[in-house]
């Protein structure tokens, strides 16, 4: 069975995020074994630059991988898909490998590092979005992929 694993920085904060959260991860695991991760954020201070910071979240990220997963970083600068676009490539993905993982940054995003050592960069939209709004985007759109793939009555 596909492992996917999702690594995100700090705790979602906001209750009807969390439930949603909560709701979606569920029905995601009856397709695929999955592994909420929640690292530690760096502190933010003032007249600390956003490089040192963002470079300490990355090392805590780092961490986190197993070799042999294939990464895939979230960024608004990365390849945007549509739900059976994303539902295709996580399909073709899941052939060549049995451990996806997906990183979300907290709220100054991900650093070059992680970006760069990314196996893939997959951007949810364009627009801006909270961390905490992408955690639930993208479990709603890995359960939809899901159920495309399964050709599943879920995505209209």
């Amino acid at each position: 069975m596909l492992k996917i694993k999702i690594i995100v920085i700090d705790r979602t904060r906001s209750p009807f995020l969390k439930q949603g959260e909560s709701f979606y991860l569920d029905r995601l695991r009856r397709y695929v074994k999955a592994e909420w991760v929640e690292v530690k954020p760096a502190r933010i201070t003032q007249g600390k630059p956003i490089e040192d910071i963002l470079e300490a979240e990355g090392k805590s990220i780092a961490k986190r991988f197993v070799e042999r997963e294939y990464n895939v970083a979230l960024d608004r600068s990365g390849k945007a898909y549509d739900s059976e676009g994303l539902a295709a490539r996580i399909e073709q993905l899941s052939f060549n490998n049995n451990r996806l993982t997906f990183v979300i940054g907290g709220p100054l995003g991900l650093s070059k590092g992680i970006l760069g050592s990314a196996n893939e960069v997959f951007s949810l939209s364009k627009l801006t979005l909270t961390h905490e709004m992408s955690r639930l985007l993208l479990l709603e759109q890995l359960y939809r992929s899901f159920t495309i793939i399964n050709n599943e009555r879920y995505h209209k």
